[in-house]
């Protein structure tokens, strides 16, 4: 099922559910300037088992309102669309899971509305106020790796369509790391159904703009009391190890847990893995909830 829900004035951000309506609601929360399609239709469908399972496109992304060039914006107000659109679904609480910059939004959510989340899970990301979220520039964590900020330099270029999808492998090639095998063709095979949903095939640059102030808010986190797992991946070039450890040392309250080779892309390979990991963080919460209900 699909949506199209309001979320601020003259925004739009498009929706699709999966699952059983009866299922607690899950929200996916994907990284920076990428769509909702990029999550993996296998750990969609696998998480769809057990639950209302939710995915959208962030906007300036996929089928979403372009909105950044007549009315730039906060990356933090990124976090408030996926408030509003748990509100157009009708959906007051939910577990949350987010990659990379969907960590960090979600991070802001913990923060800002955590009546709202059943659970969070987060990875590929770095704690608030670290990382690409470090905007005083204090953090003595490690950043990015050189050779992907490189390639980054290169994402807004102008490129034809088929220069654009060796760019977009090749990205994910970088991003993948060498911990698991990389499979051109699957990651060929997710761009395309990007291009199609979205309908350009111009890669969205829009979230590398926003604004980053109100991010360096990592202090806070340590208040955190929503059942948080941390999963970490060790072959992350962009949030490395210890980025993981840090962060589920920094909110009090997190598990962590590791799947093995894992960078920041999704393989087939690391499918399986993420989604038991997320399942059984999802279902021991709910049991717990469960036994709360008088």
């Amino acid at each position: 099922m699909e949506h199209r829900i309001p979320v601020a004035p003259g925004i739009e951000l498009w929706a699709e559910e999966r699952g059983s309506p009866a299922g607690t609601p899950l929200l996916l929360v994907m990284g920076a300037n990428a769509s909702g399609l990029v999550w993996p239709e296998a750990l969609v469908d696998r998480l769809a088992r057990r639950h209302r399972v939710v995915r959208y496109d962030h906007r300036d992304t996929g089928r979403s309102t372009r909105a950044y060039g007549s009315a730039p914006y906060a990356v933090r107000d990124l976090a408030t669309d996926a408030v509003r659109l748990l509100d157009g679904l009708g959906v007051d609480r939910a577990h949350v899971v987010g990659m990379s910059m969907g960590g960090t939004l979600v991070q802001l959510l913990l923060l800002d509305h955590p009546d709202r989340l059943r659970s969070a899970t987060v990875f590929a990301t770095s704690a608030l106020g670290s990382g690409l979220a470090d905007v005083a520039g204090e953090s003595d964590l490690p950043g990015p790796a050189p050779h992907v900020l490189e390639y980054w330099a290169s994402m807004g270029e102008e490129r034809d369509p088929e220069a654009e999808l060796a760019w977009r492998v090749q990205h994910w090639r970088l991003l993948n790391g060498t911990g698991v095998p990389f499979d051109p063709a699957e990651f060929r095979a997710i761009e395309e159904r990007v291009v199609a949903h979205s309908g350009s095939s111009r890669t969205p640059v829009a979230h590398a703009l926003a604004d980053p102030s109100g991010l360096d808010r990592g202090a806070e986190l340590a208040a955190v009391r929503v059942p948080t797992l941390v999963v970490e991946a060790p072959e992350d070039p962009v949030n490395p190890p210890p980025h993981a450890e840090h962060l589920a040392a920094v909110i009090g309250s997190a598990r962590l847990r590791t799947v093995p080779g894992m960078g920041h892309a999704l393989p087939a390979a690391v499918v399986a893995l993420l989604a038991d990991a997320i399942l059984s963080h999802t279902a021991a919460v709910d049991a717990e909830e469960g036994r709360r209900v008088p």
